[in-house]
């Protein structure tokens, strides 16, 4: 089964789809388990943070978390969630998009919603 990536953009919450974008949707299987599963990779957007100078720093990496969704048709579903971290180019020093402004009562898992607002 092959499920296509725009079709999830109306699975995942709003916001979730607003700052990331789908890069790799996986049917997968445990076979000792007896178990399918998708897995769901998610790269934020290269998009620079507000009130920073563009010109100044780059996208350097990312940081990952794998949280586990709601099951679709039955089959457990795994997020891979890549958030961007930026580097200055002279200093080194990183940051990443302040994703704060997720409230309580999100479509999120409570787990998604820590990792988005963690700072690095």
């Amino acid at each position: 089964m092959n499920i296509e990536k725009e079709a999830l953009g109306y699975v995942f919450p709003l916001e979730l789809m607003e700052h990331f974008e789908i890069v790799s949707v996986q049917e997968l299987g445990n076979v000792k388990a007896k178990e399918d599963y998708y897995e769901v990779v998610f790269e934020e957007k290269p998009i620079i943070p507000e009130g920073v100078n563009a010109s100044e720093y780059e996208s350097k990496d990312f940081v990952s978390k794998t949280v586990q969704d709601f099951p679709i048709r039955g089959r457990a579903v795994f997020l891979e969630i890549k958030r961007r971290r930026w580097r200055h180019k002279e200093t080194g020093a990183s940051i990443n998009r302040d994703f704060s402004f997720l409230a309580e009562g999100s479509k999120f898992t409570k787990e998604l919603a820590d990792f988005l607002k963690e700072r690095s």
